[in-house]
């Protein structure tokens, strides 16, 4: 279970961050073209199926705008429980997406999620969960995914150990302070980071194949920046077929 506060606190620092985030993640993001292209590539599906797909941690709807892009038959279900990153994504898809795109206020962590999909995504938010919330996730995702359905996870994951971590951590500050970042936003940033629970990546890796999920894949590792993905098992039905 999510510490008490944590939450609220999490909601509240990307409320006030809202407006300026997509402007500022260039800059806090090394890796930025590498990290949002990649989990749209490794997406086995044809273009013209009629994908579900559930964006945990959707934010401002960026990587979601990305698989809207690619899958025009795709319907999507963003859920965040930042109702002002929401109100961005709202906007981001108002125009002729807006038919096939649903939001959802809500802590994914404590709610149930509800309905099946072929396609899981997440970009930048389980890293705030705690371990236990992190494996149990996991579990619930696998669970309510179609048979063969993918679940790919873009986010930050904690160095295996004090001295990778130090490096990761000495590598982005000087990346971004190479973007000419502001200092107002790296503040910010770093103020977005006391709610950061991070894992290392070993472990989130373990966690998916107790899961259920079969070939566990790492797409990207960028430092602490990493894109990998788990697919759900066939049925023994689908595999008689």
């Amino acid at each position: 279970m999510v510490p008490k506060g944590v939450t609220v606190s999490i909601r509240k620092v990307f409320d006030d961050s809202a407006e300026g985030y997509d402007f500022d993640r260039r800059r806090l993001i090394p890796c930025y073209e590498d990290f949002y292209t990649i989990p749209l590539e490794i997406i086995p599906f044809h273009q013209d199926r009629e994908l579900r797909v559930l964006d945990l941690g959707a934010g401002t709807g960026l990587l979601s705008a990305g698989i809207a892009a690619r899958y025009p038959r795709a319907q999507l279900v963003l859920v965040d429980l930042a109702p002002a990153m929401l109100q961005i994504a709202e906007r981001r898809f108002a125009g002729g997406d807006a038919g096939r795109v649903t939001f959802q206020l809500m802590d994914y962590c404590k709610q149930p999620l509800k309905g099946t999909y072929d396609l899981i995504v997440s970009a930048l938010s389980i890293h705030h969960l705690a371990d236990s919330d992190k494996e149990a996730l996991f579990n619930r995702v696998c669970k309510i995914l179609e048979p063969g359905g993918l679940f790919i996870n873009a986010d930050q994951v904690l160095g295996e150990n004090a001295v990778a971590e130090k490096i990761y951590q000495h590598r982005w500050l000087q990346k971004v302070r190479e973007s000419g970042i502001s200092d107002e936003a790296l503040t910010a940033a770093r103020e977005r980071t006391r709610e950061d629970r991070m894992s290392p990546l070993s472990g989130q890796l373990a966690w998916l194949n107790r899961a259920g999920f079969t070939d566990v894949t790492v797409w990207y590792q960028y430092y602490n920046f990493v894109v990998y993905s788990g697919t759900k098992p066939l049925s023994k039905n689908n595999l008689a077929e």
